[in-house]
């Protein structure tokens, strides 16, 4: 862990926010952010992992969020491509996050996949409530949920999906969102940037996502870089302060 935490502070990412995707396993990420210096995290239920677990309350959520370096509430969301016979009780631990990014002004992490008109219905449905934050955490999904999530005030995270070859449409749907709602991201284990990819993701290679975000948006790379990072600041509050 010290020698991927060193790597990515050679490559320029000077802070991470590590995810729990069990709430069993909550100590053991919070012991990494504990651990190291500009390392945070967030905690929730996956989507996929809704229908093994117990079902999580908002409550649950809202008692962790007291942890200085807990800075984000998720994975949560959707996935109806390998789980849809789960997607009832992925709804109600959906919303359960929802309600707790709206209680302690935490972004939400959102995981889709297949699920983009009930993603878009609930998190809609959510902000007429009650306003919150949240990212599209390594957005593959459609233009359709890509607009609404922008125009709901939220961000789209870019992963090394962006950087594979075959993926000019997810870059063009990219392209089309506006720079200050932009995020990098590893998706760590998962999606390693080429050179790397196919082997295990580490922080560092964000970079190498970063590099293709910046020929996306037609800027230096130095500028897409700092923009993200302000754009970061903006969202993940509790890390900035």
């Amino acid at each position: 862990m010290p020698d991927v935490i060193a790597r990515a502070r050679a490559a320029g990412v000077t802070r991470m926010v590590t995810i729990c995707t069990r709430l069993r396993s909550e100590p053991q990420v919070r012991a990494i952010a504990e651990r190291f210096e500009g390392v945070y995290y967030a905690a929730g239920t996956h989507p996929m992992s809704a229908h093994e677990e117990p079902l999580v309350s908002a409550e649950d959520i809202i008692a962790l969020a007291a942890h200085p370096k807990f800075v984000g509430i998720g994975e949560t969301g959707l996935d109806y491509h390998y789980t849809a016979d789960s997607k009832e009780i992925q709804q109600r631990s959906f919303r359960a996050h929802v309600e707790a990014a709206q209680e302690t002004g935490l972004p939400l992490i959102i995981h889709t996949r297949d699920a983009d008109e009930d993603t878009a219905r609930i998190l809609t449905e959510g902000m007429k409530a009650r306003p919150f934050t949240c990212v599209m955490h390594c957005f593959s999904s459609g233009a359709a949920l890509a607009r609404t999530a922008i125009n709901l005030g939220f961000y789209l995270s870019m992963s090394g999906i962006a950087t594979f070859p075959k993926s000019q449409e997810i870059r063009d749907i990219f392209a089309a969102a506006p720079i200050d709602r932009i995020l990098t991201e590893t998706d760590s284990p998962y999606l390693a940037p080429p050179p790397h990819r196919g082997r295990r993701n580490e922080p560092a290679y964000t970079a190498l996502t970063a590099q293709v975000g910046a020929k996306v948006f037609g800027m230096d790379y130095a500028d897409f870089a700092a923009q993200t990072r302000a754009n970061f600041d903006r969202l993940f509050w509790k890390a900035r302060a």
